[in-house]
């Protein structure tokens, strides 16, 4: 899978340490930055390219890491098609995609130890959406994206 992975200055040492693990696991990596832990950079650029370059089809899931995970979440969800969601652990991981189908992952390089990130990341890369309700959710975000609002979905 081609994973699209960024971070801020905040997040470089574990986005370096997940798209090392990433790659050992075969996926191809596009590091969309930032090179350095050392200097200060803005969260929102690197959250916006790494959602640009999923919704664009250049990758197929994205990887973002800030000192939270929430503010670099916020600037991906901005862009169209990205349901970019913060994750803390395997269940949320896996969660994010079963019942989200998130094509984002953001973690917070100062909230989640580099192990449990670890574990995160691997559940959320090996778990399918489930689909069945949780797809006419997905639907109402999609409707919303789209400028058009959701449906009211029965209570089932």
């Amino acid at each position: 899978m081609r994973i699209a992975i960024g971070s801020d200055h905040a997040g470089y040492a574990l986005k370096s340490l997940l798209a090392d693990h990433l790659a050992s696991a075969g996926h191809e990596i596009l590091d969309l930055g930032t090179d350095a832990a050392d200097v200060s950079v803005d969260y929102p650029l690197y959250g916006h390219a790494v959602a640009v370059t999923v919704a664009e089809g250049r990758a197929e899931r994205g990887v973002c890491v800030c000192g939270t995970g929430i503010g670099i979440g916020i600037a991906a969800n901005k862009v169209p098609g990205i349901r970019a969601a913060v994750v803390h652990d395997s269940t949320t991981g896996a969660l994010a995609r079963s019942h989200n189908d998130a094509n984002v992952v953001c973690l917070g390089a100062r909230t989640t130890g580099p192990a449990e990130a670890v574990d995160a990341v691997d559940a959320f890369f090996s778990t399918e959406f489930a689909g069945g309700r949780h797809q006419r959710r997905i639907d109402q975000i999609a409707g919303y994206d789209a400028g058009l609002g959701a449906v009211p979905a029965s209570r089932t």
